[in-house]
């Protein structure tokens, strides 16, 4: 290359040289696409460790261990279904028509990669608040189309932008999985209800939603977070020609993700009712009719709010922007390759889990917290800790069903507000996805890349949003009395 060629000159301007932060990611990018492992050996480790530490923390013997792993193994059954809805559903949303329409709109919106970055970066956060799987589907699907758009801007960054609903706020919103499963009669054992409700302290050991994520703190700590993270991808986005173009990653992006079933000019009469909307329809018409009855029907309609119920309401948006049952069964199919993931890794969880509550572990683990822990320190503990261990169990409901027994058990014996509890919980679980591969999956083969690709960029945002997250939860949780 000459030194009239003008990529050169543009490569060499200070305008052009990345900020602190942009080559923090660039280096750490290249670390983790060395050194970072599969997210299901994650869940490996984790449970050797756990059945390591029920051989050597409690009196169970080793058969008994191995019994309480294996009588937990398929305890997670209905919620691994729910949580495969909950990405199916959200894929459905996010590739219809409409929604493809408005991709295109907010895609027209940036001109250079920086504005394009963090305008990802935003909507990933503020869709997650109302569906995370629909967050990782929408907010790849715009990413790709502003890829195709924008010129110079690093692939990797726009991918890492993408997965930030996830790291955030997701679990602050009205997919929490947390939060909806205190809320949700069944969702947990009846001993984890037990601890809940001490002694009938908290009716039924059930926290409605109002006492979580409707609290006016966790709405405050939502928009800090949403301002905080925006504004770290804006800064560490590399400037044209310094970071990796989808072109430079032998990527080739193609046509738009949104393509449904070809409607059959002249169905046969038994294609009829698969290319028409009247089904459709009418199962709109009476899923719609149950959803106002069923909140007519609660005492108070935000604490109705479960995941079945959001669920439903997603799945039958999908009929209604899919419009016939061709093109909702596309949808579906489309969508479930991403769920793999936790057919097979949920399973071990629920493992996890059941060694922790039946070898009593858990009760070890609350005099531990309670040891170190006063009623203001409490929150930012739980966060640290529901950080480090959603390393290990990438989830946040099948991780909450490991932490709820001793996490809820120390809340009342240090009087911490429990649905605060649940929300540092929350906050601290959706740090640990900047770190952890497993939820990046379901996107990265939309985007043809690995996750060590991108997480020296969640990594950068983790640093920054870690004190952040610390701050309010101590602050916050001051503000709130015990139990509710």
């Amino acid at each position: 290359m000459t030194p009239s060629d003008p990529r050169s000159a543009r490569n060499t301007n200070p305008r052009n040289e990345p900020g602190i932060l942009a080559r923090m990611a660039l280096s750490l990018t290249d670390w983790t696409e060395r050194w970072v492992p599969d997210a299901f050996v994650f869940a490996l480790v984790a449970t050797i460790i756990v059945v390591v530490a029920g051989f050597l923390f409690t009196p169970s013997t080793p058969a008994q261990v191995i019994d309480a792993w294996g009588r937990g193994f398929w305890e997670l059954i209905p919620f691994t279904l729910q949580m495969a809805l909950v990405i199916i559903t959200g894929h459905v949303l996010a590739t219809s028509h409409p929604v493809g329409r408005v991709i295109g709109a907010l895609a027209a919106w940036p001109r250079t990669p920086r504005n394009a970055v963090a305008l990802v970066a935003f909507f990933a956060m503020a869709s997650a608040w109302f569906n995370w799987g629909f967050s990782l589907i929408f907010s790849a699907v715009l990413a790709k189309e502003i890829a195709r758009r924008v010129e110079g801007l690093d692939y990797r960054a726009l991918a890492a932008a993408s997965f930030l609903g996830l790291g955030s706020i997701w679990a602050q919103g009205l997919s929490g999985s947390a939060a909806l499963q205190m809320a949700t009669p069944g969702a947990l054992q009846p001993q984890i209800r037990d601890i809940v409700a001490n002694n009938g302290m908290v009716a039924g050991g059930i926290i409605p939603l109002r006492h979580t994520i409707f609290l006016w703190q966790s709405v405050v700590s939502v928009i800090v977070e949403i301002a905080v993270v925006t504004a770290v991808m804006w800064l560490v986005t590399p400037p044209p020609g310094r970071g990796k173009t989808a072109r430079d990653l032998g990527i080739e992006l193609g046509k738009a993700e949104i393509e449904p079933a070809a409607d059959v000019a002249r169905p046969t009469p038994g294609q009829w009712l698969e290319h028409s909307p009247i089904l459709n329809w009418l199962i709109v018409l009476i899923g719609g009719t149950y959803l106002v009855r069923y909140f007519m029907q609660a005492s108070e309609p935000l604490s109705a709010i479960n995941l079945n119920i959001v669920n439903l309401t997603f799945l039958l948006l999908g009929f209604l922007l899919h419009k016939t049952p061709a093109r909702l069964m596309h949808a579906v199919q489309s969508a479930t390759p991403a769920v793999w993931g936790v057919i097979l890794q949920f399973p071990f969880y629920a493992g996890i889990a059941g060694i922790i509550i039946s070898t009593h572990l858990s009760q070890q683990i609350a005099h531990a917290f309670v040891g170190i822990s006063n009623a203001q320190t409490f929150p930012p503990i739980v966060a640290i800790y529901s950080a480090v261990l959603g390393v290990f169990v990438p989830s946040g409901g099948s991780k909450w069903v490991v932490e709820a027994p001793y996490v809820m058990a120390a809340a009342h014996e240090l009087k911490v507000h429990l649905g605060w509890v649940v929300a540092a919980y929350d906050l601290g679980e959706a740090l640990a996805n900047l770190v952890q591969p497993f939820w990046m999956l379901p996107i990265l083969g939309l985007f043809g890349l690995r996750a060590r690709d991108v997480m020296g960029y969640t990594f950068v945002v983790f640093l920054v949003l870690v004190p952040v997250v610390l701050l309010l939860v101590t602050i916050l949780g001051a503000t709130l009395p015990h139990p509710l």
